[in-house]
């Protein structure tokens, strides 16, 4: 099983990235997947989520700024990120979980600064 993210980059603020998650080895839609960034006081924190039913929730800071979305076909979760902040400036990672399984990617690199 394998989750590769990618898409992350430098941006200036104000600026929009995708970001995306492919599984290799599992059936995505199966799962919830969610982004995630490290957090003072955590490792990491949740950004946003889907549901397999495709039912959303996303942290306070990147509500009505960040969308998550499923392509099922393409076994690709995205994570459309505008109005970007330096606070945004993190590495992102995707996470698929189910009863018995919880998977995880490398991350990728998003970074926020004019």
């Amino acid at each position: 099983v394998q989750l590769q993210a990618s898409g992350g980059g430098l941006v200036q603020p104000g600026g929009s990235l995708r970001l995306s998650c492919a599984a290799s080895g599992i059936i995505f839609s199966w799962y919830t997947v969610g982004w995630y960034r490290p957090a003072p006081g955590k490792q990491r924190d949740l950004v946003a989520v889907v549901t397999t039913g495709g039912i959303t929730n996303y942290a306070d800071s990147v509500r009505g700024r960040f969308t998550i979305s499923r392509d099922s076909a393409k076994n690709t979760v995205y994570l459309q990120m505008n109005s970007l902040e330096p606070e945004d400036t993190a590495v992102y990672y995707c996470n698929a979980i189910r009863p018995g399984s919880n998977y995880w990617g490398r991350g990728t690199q998003v970074t926020v600064s004019s």
